[in-house]
């Protein structure tokens, strides 16, 4: 029977939602401090070069400038998030040597004004020894291409290999086997609040204060750590309001490092704020591929093998390049049962800004890829896309040999609400329609640790004071997804209280356990866990109090709700909330009620604790004239355990639709031997709000016994469907196949041209 709570469960507007809305949040955009400096990067117009003398003396002259850092004045510690392979982490400040990518930054300037910065660094003088340059990853591997990092043979970053049956095996037992290839471009996070940060030095203590729009306050405090070669300790990093991550802010280290340096060098507070050409051009975007896809099926559409070969364009760092690169090889064979498997892939560096995780880590290109290419062998094989995809979807329990398993898993149920309710929604497809489909999973936080932390992957402190108030300290992300919000949420419905009686006080190094941030759909469940075990220690001694005073041989169960400590069975026997709170922290000698809770998953394979699933359907218009694609309405049925705050889980399953509409449809990167050509919001272009479809969402409740009250993903899952279920639906109406994503209208026309010249050829 499913449990009816108080507070989860029920929609529940964002406890910062006032601020945000009145202006009042303060985001890192808005912060400045007495005596703050102004910060501006210098940066390289060559994509590749050898540094040959950096030239400052003409700005250092000018009037309001304070200092000037060059790659020499870096203490010469590379960060990278792959600390576990201290070859991975390749990055550094400011160019020493060379530049790798157009808009790699070379020098920085502190100065009393934004103005005089700008100034100052046109002033600057660079003399560059240009050198060949890659930018294909096909070109990079060859023998003969220019090397971007030295160490690195055939600029090969990272490989990754995962096998598990008999894959030729099952592939010579295959009725029917199809290949496709498939490139998938980039995608620009392209957030509201640009990269920033402020940098505030103690020259007496010789300890630093950061405030950063970042998506992990502990992976920047380590980043910055190894960068400026500090302790840990002597950095306090302190997340403010973010204005939008989406998996561009983890390492979010070129500004603060060198808002940090300026700070060391002058004695005072550093403002770096990136413009909108900066953010395109010089911070991580989606990883772009090549995809080589081979499926296998009986005849009555059961899937017997599926291979994967993928090269990525992984730009000229790692970032989380080497991470992406494996879930694009995991993602892509949910939520199916797929009993030979075979994926090999290569991340290569070029001469282009780095590409690393962003929303859908891993999944949306390759999920793009494999469910376009299922459709194709439906419609081959004469079945109904649902049907092929009802024969091989996962059952609770499956497991992945040596990958993964799922335990609570909602996907047929999902499948069957979609059958049901597609036919009440759309019962007639008209001429140039179509409908697509795209059965999705995904995680819920990863459990690999490739940050090396030895510490939980997520902490909560919560303390009740004499009162009744409660605080809680966490350091989870709060990046625009709600997360502020579910944190109460879990906070007080695990203690039995109001929202109202919590105070938040998150996102600090100095004052909060460890949490690795805002990625992979994570901080719900990871950090919701560890709230609920701190919670749950103080609710524990508020039952035991109770229960004394209630009488020994009481043998019934206490449960903390509405703010009472009382009997299940006999409401009417207990105490108020307050007052037992009151007599506990006498007996605890005046002190208030701590209590800790940690998580790290174990035991649960190498991805995730937990997958989120579903079925994504999309209805779109073909004009075969001009080629423009109308999506008419979006239809997701979604297993996300049980719902912690229905209306912040609607927020980011729209959100992902949004993004995911964008990278089928019209975000591309166009780059012309390592220069970007579209670095504006004038050129890069968006889905509009006015352009977006009719959004219907359908649950199916499971319950995740790794999660907080049941709860597992409600945010990432959902992008990655969303560009296959709209090329599925031209699919359907105009036979029109895809090799890639960014459905420009151009695009759409010879698709269909060469659909109809190959049906033509068959009459």
């Amino acid at each position: 029977m499913k449990r009816e709570y108080s507070i989860i469960g029920k929609p529940t507007g964002n406890v910062d939602g006032a601020a945000k809305t009145t202006g009042e949040a303060k985001y890192c955009f808005d912060m400045s401090l007495p005596n703050q400096l102004y910060g501006k990067h210098l940066r390289s117009p060559y994509a590749h070069a050898r540094i040959l003398s950096i030239d400052t003396s003409e700005a250092e002259k000018l009037q309001g400038v304070k200092a000037i850092i060059t790659g020499k004045d870096v203490p010469g510690g590379k960060w990278g998030l792959w600390r576990r392979f201290r070859e991975l982490c390749d990055q550094i400040a400011l160019a020493d040597d060379k530049v790798r990518f157009i808009g790699e930054p070379v020098a920085c300037v502190a100065a009393t004004t934004k103005d005089i910065a700008e100034q100052a660094i046109e002033l600057i003088n660079v003399e560059y020894e240009p050198l060949p340059g890659v930018f294909d990853p096909l070109e990079a591997i060859k023998d003969d291409a220019p090397l971007v990092h030295d160490d690195f043979e055939n600029n090969i970053n990272a490989t990754r290999h995962i096998e598990w049956g008999n894959v030729d095996e099952g592939f010579a037992q295959a009725d029917y086997t199809r290949e496709d290839k498939f490139t998938c471009f980039p995608q620009a996070v392209a957030s509201m609040e640009v990269h920033n940060s402020l940098a505030s030095y103690d020259k007496g203590s010789k300890r630093l204060t950061v405030w950063s729009s970042t998506q992990s306050p502990y992976y920047l405090q380590l980043g910055l750590a190894d960068a400026l070669k500090m302790r840990e300790g002597d950095i306090r990093v302190i997340k403010p309001h973010v204005g939008g991550g989406f998996g561009g802010k983890n390492s979010t280290m070129p500004d603060s490092t060198s808002a940090a340096l300026l700070s060391m060098k002058t004695g005072r507070p550093v403002k770096i704020v990136f413009n909108r050409e900066e953010e395109f051009i010089s911070t991580e975007h989606r990883t772009g591929m090549h995809v080589a896809l081979k499926i296998g099926l009986k005849k009555d559409g059961k899937i017997v093998a599926r291979e994967c070969k993928v090269i990525t364009d992984g730009g000229a760092y790692t970032g989380l390049g080497a991470t992406a690169l494996y879930l694009s090889g995991i993602f892509q064979t949910f939520p199916y049962k797929i009993p030979n498997y075979r994926y090999d892939a290569f991340r290569t560096y070029t001469n282009k800004v780095w590409a690393t995780s962003v929303r859908g880590f891993g999944a949306t290109p390759t999920v793009y890829c494999a469910e376009s290419q299922l459709d194709r062998a439906a419609k081959d094989l004469g079945i109904d896309p649902l049907q092929i995809r009802k024969m091989n979807v996962m059952e609770p329990g499956y497991e992945a040999p040596g990958q993964y398993k799922v335990d609570s898993c909602g996907i047929m149920p999902c499948i069957e609400k979609m059958e049901k309710r597609i036919k009440e929604k759309w019962p007639k497809v008209e001429e140039n329609e179509g409908i697509g489909f795209s059965a999705f999973a995904y995680m819920s936080g990863g459990i690999f640790n490739w940050i090396d932390t030895p510490y939980a992957y997520s902490g909560a402190r919560v303390q009740v004071n004499i009162d009744g108030t409660v605080d809680l300290f966490t350091q989870a992300s709060d990046i625009g997804q709600g997360h502020n919000t579910v944190s109460v949420m879990i906070c007080a419905e695990e203690l039995g209280i109001g929202m109202e009686d919590i105070r938040l006080h998150p996102a600090d190094t100095a004052t909060t356990p460890v949490d690795l941030g805002a990625w992979g759909s994570r901080e719900t469940l990871m950090n919701g866990n560890a709230i609920k075990m701190a919670a749950g220690q103080i609710k524990q001694k508020l039952v035991d109090l109770a229960r004394a005073k209630l009488g020994e041989n009481i043998a019934y169960d206490l449960v903390a709700k509405d703010k009472r400590i009382y009997l299940e069975l006999r409401p009417e026997r207990g105490f108020s909330y307050y007052d037992i709170v009151r007599d506990a922290i006498k007996l605890n000698d005046g002190e208030p009620l701590i209590g800790t809770g940690h998580y790290t998953p174990h035991n649960k394979g190498m991805i995730s604790p937990a997958y989120g699933m579903g079925i994504m359907a999309i209805k779109a218009k073909v004009d075969k004239e001009i080629g423009h694609i109308e999506p008419q309405g979006v239809l997701i049925v979604h297993d996300c355990g049980q719902e912690i705050n229905p209306l912040g889980a609607r927020g980011q399953v729209e959100g992902s639709v949004h993004m995911g509409l964008g990278y089928c449809l019209c975000e591309d990167m166009p780059n012309d031997n390592g220069m970007l050509l579209n670095p504006s919001m004038n050129d890069y272009k968006i889905v509009r709000q006015r352009d977006m479809p009719q959004i219907e969402l359908m649950d199916v409740p499971t319950y995740e016994a790794e999660g907080p009250f049941g709860a597992k993903e409600a945010a990432e899952a959902t992008i990655a469907p969303t560009a296959p279920a709209l090329a599925n639906a031209v699919f359907a109406a105009t036979g029109a196949e895809f090799d890639s994503n960014v459905l420009k209208p151009e695009k759409v026309l010879k698709a269909i041209r060469a659909a109809e010249a190959k049906k033509a050829q068959k009459k």
